[in-house]
Formats: structure tokens, sequence, C-alpha cells
């Protein structure tokens, strides 16, 4: 796994879970990561806000326009995530808007 790479994995919460589309972000000692989401419309104004809108999602292996959850960081032991398949990679373009959405919500 490396960084902008994109998976399906398994996220568990306290009592369940399911299996996402995920970004990778960092690949260190532990795996972190931001779900990825096609559900917006009926999201609040604040919500969206923290929603980078992935432009070319088909570059990136998606089968619909999709969102990357910038406010849902997951950390997760590199153990954990053996049960993955691979989608593709963040473009160029998306890894570039990405990092610049991130630095301006810190701002």
């Amino acid at each position: 796994m490396k960084p902008f790479e994109l998976y399906i994995t398994y996220i568990s919460w306290e009592r369940d879970g399911k299996y996402r589309p995920v970004v990778v972000l960092n690949t260190d000692e532990e795996v972190s990561l931001y779900p990825i989401t096609t559900r917006y419309e009926q999201k609040s104004e604040t919500i969206k806000k923290q929603y980078y809108k992935i432009e070319e999602w088909s570059k990136a292996g998606l089968s619909r326009q999709s969102y990357i959850d910038t406010g849902t960081l997951l950390y997760l032991a590199k153990s954990t995530i053996e049960d993955k398949k691979y989608i593709g990679n963040l473009s160029s373009k998306d890894k570039v808007r990405l990092l610049e959405f991130l630095q301006n919500r810190k701002s």
C-alpha cells in the first residue's frame, strides 16, 4: 500500500462495519486513510466542507463521482488490512488538489 492509492477494505466500528473504498495517506507503523463516499447532496453544509471532490474519479478506478471524507481520518494496523482490493490511484491533479484542500482546511 502506498500513499494516494485507493482500496476497498473492511472498516469496523464499535458494533459492526462494512467494506468501504478508502484512500491511503501514510503507511508507517499504522496505515492512515480517509474513507471515500458517493453520498454528498444529502449532507449538511458543515460536512460538505470536509469533503474533497475527486475530479478524475474514473481515472482513479471509481465507478461514479466520489468524495474523500477528510473529516474522518482512520488509523489501522497493517496486520488488520489483509482483506483489501486495489482500486487505483488518485491522478496527479487530484493529489495536488487534495493536498491544497487539506492545507486550506488547517489555515
